[in-house]
C-alpha cells in the first residue's frame, strides 16, 4: 500500500533504540525510551495560507529529523510502526556529516 499524507503532515520511521546501556547492561523492550529522531518517509504537499497559496514543507523524504517526545500519532502501515505528525512538531533536521555517512 502506498500512503501519502495530506496537507502539512509527515510520515516518520523512528530511529532504532539501543538495546544496551553504555555500561553494557541489556535493556528490555518495555524499559527502553523511544528515540526522538527518525527518518522522513513521506511528506504532504504543504499547508495553505489565508489567501489559498500553497506553502511547501521544509522537510523532504530521506531527511533525518529531531522531534518532540510526545509528538505525532503512532500508526501501523504495511506492518511497520510509523509516526504521522505535523511539520510544526519537528524541531529540526539533523545534518549528516561525511564521517557519519562513512561509519553508517
Amino acid at each position: 500500500m502506498k500512503f501519502r499524507p495530506l496537507h502539512d503532515r509527515v510520515v516518520i520511521r523512528r530511529a532504532e533504540s539501543d538495546t544496551k546501556s553504555k555500561g553494557g547492561i541489556i535493556i528490555p523492550d518495555n524499559a527502553k525510551e523511544k528515540p526522538q529522531e527518525g527518518e522522513v518517509i513521506a511528506v504532504g504537499p504543504g499547508a495553505r495560507d489565508e489567501s489559498g497559496a500553497l506553502i511547501a514543507l521544509d522537510v523532504k523524504a530521506g531527511d533525518l529529523i529531531l522531534f518532540g517526545k510526545w509528538s505525532g500519532t503512532e500508526v501501523k502501515i504495511d506492518g511497520e510502526d510509523l509516526l504521522i505528525m505535523k511539520e510544526a512538531d519537528i524541531m529540526g533536521i539533523i545534518e549528516r556529516t561525511i564521517t557519519a555517512k562513512k561509519a553508517a
